[in-house]
């Protein structure tokens, strides 16, 4: 979201026709807002919530993966000693 903000004033400042003062005036805005103590608690809060989220979805995602593995259809048990047999590849033309 800030990098949207940020892309957005950006092209606003140097798209502006307003000279100096406008540019000035925005620069002043921006730091204003982002010296904000709320600002910045709610962006740490956002930053950490989605640290965690993407440690989820990792993990999640090793879950699922290491299940579909098990399900997998080339995968057989060889009953005799309980070792898992892969057949060799086979090459098709």
């Amino acid at each position: 979201m800030k990098g949207i903000l940020v892309g957005a004033a950006i092209g606003y400042v140097l798209g502006a026709k307003a000279g100096r003062e406008r540019y000035d005036q925005i620069v002043r805005l921006w730091h204003r807002f982002t010296a904000n103590p709320t600002v910045r608690k709610t962006a740490a809060q956002a930053k950490d919530k989605a640290f965690e989220a993407a440690v989820q979805a990792k993990d999640l995602a090793a879950d699922a993966a290491g299940k579909a593995a098990e399900k997998a259809p080339w995968k057989h048990h060889d009953e005799s000693n309980g070792k898992v047999f892969v057949p060799p590849a086979t090459h098709q033309k």
